[in-house]
């Protein structure tokens, strides 16, 4: 059992560690194209939990930088703004996914004590 101390630095290291995560993981569902709630659905669906303040702003950014884009469309009489992946967003994608794996094996290896 942690003492309040471990567990508030336990609480900074988590959030500081699925901070850079979650834009893989927004990426990885938007390879299909998502309204909000449906691509936060989606995510949770997935193990990926994700608070709408800070859902919206990351996506917000995302488009900033160029590799999102979106549109408002009516749907079942509800305006909605759709996002999906520029052509930059996928080769960034792509880009990040090599890195996932080349990190997810040297931390397999580390964990497993280089066995």
């Amino acid at each position: 059992m942690m003492d309040q101390a471990d567990q508030e630095t336990f609480d900074k290291l988590r959030q500081e560690m699925r901070r850079g995560v979650i834009v893989l993981a927004v990426l990885a569902q938007l390879q299909r194209e998502h309204y909000g709630y449906s691509l936060r659905k989606s995510l949770s669906e997935g193990g990926v939990n994700i608070d709408e303040g800070t859902l919206y702003p990351l996506i917000r950014r995302l488009e900033h930088q160029g590799l999102l884009e979106s549109e408002w469309r009516l749907e079942d009489k509800r305006k909605k703004r759709f996002y999906s992946m520029t052509a930059s967003g996928r080769a960034v994608y792509e880009r990040l996914c090599e890195e996932w794996r080349q990190l997810d094996d040297g931390i397999h290896a580390l964990l497993d004590g280089g066995k």
